[in-house]
């Protein structure tokens, strides 16, 4: 799966440079590039990338304030820091930022770190999901909602949504949780008329009423009885065509 990226950074000469080394040592796809934070959080209010390369010192948002904005956010990209300062390390790790890079880039301190990136991407790779048909499908499952436990026909959910460890579950019903990561809940209920739209959406395929398009070739879905619109993320693009029909 492509994995892809995005540089903030207000210096032309150390963008082109880091864009050099990011496409001489990895497979990562830039698929933007900003000199203004406003600008690159305006880009991340509709788009999903899995890495985000980002200088501290920017015009309008600064690096740090942008990268807890998208560390709070329901799916976090890796950051990474490119940045001349030192003095910003300690609260850059406080939320878990992927990397640290100092300017003037060093050519093997970059390249072992795209390395180590591409690894860890492998390994925990959000690749498109199918939820798997087999015997085993689950009829029902068990749901939460102040305190009372329904026991929910899987075909009367509309979609779920990831909220940190646990998943929340639109039904007809209203809205109910499940104490579980949403990977765990697709797992569980491994129903084949799902579909994992993104990597914090799973969406109950009957229950489609409209698919709008998007930017960057997308799709917004539009779910009967439900007020969210699901984004479906760019690598999942071409499954969510095939099985529409699109």
């Amino acid at each position: 799966m492509m994995t892809t990226a995005i540089l903030v950074e207000d210096e032309y000469l150390a963008r082109e440079e880091l864009k050099y080394l990011i496409n001489k040592y990895s497979s990562i796809e830039i698929v933007a590039e900003f000199d203004d934070g406003l600008q690159a959080l305006e880009y991340l209010q509709d788009a999903e990338i899995d890495i985000a390369f980002l200088d501290i010192n920017l015009p309008s948002v600064n690096g740090m304030l942008l990268a807890k904005s998208l560390y709070n956010s329901k799916c976090p990209p890796k950051i990474i820091f490119t940045t001349a300062y030192r003095e910003h390390a300690a609260e850059a790790f406080e939320i878990e930022a992927f990397d640290y890079i100092l300017k003037p880039f060093s050519e093997v301190r970059v390249q072992k770190t795209l390395e180590k990136l591409t690894q860890q991407q492998v390994e925990t790779s959000c690749a498109p999901e199918l939820t798997p048909s087999n015997s085993d499908v689950k009829e029902s499952l068990n749901l939460y909602q102040n305190n009372r436990i329904r026991i929910m026909p899987v075909t009367d959910i509309i979609l779920a949504c990831a909220n940190g460890k646990i998943t929340d579950v639109e039904t007809i019903h209203g809205l109910f949780t499940s104490p579980m990561m949403l990977s765990d809940f697709v797992e569980q209920t491994n129903n084949p008329r799902f579909f994992r739209a993104h990597r914090s959406y799973w969406i109950n395929l009957d229950k489609i009423e409209e698919i709008i398009p998007w930017a960057s070739s997308t799709y917004r879905i539009k779910l009967n009885r439900s007020d969210t619109l699901v984004p479906v993320s760019r690598s999942n693009i071409k499954p969510f065509r095939e099985l529409m029909g699109l």
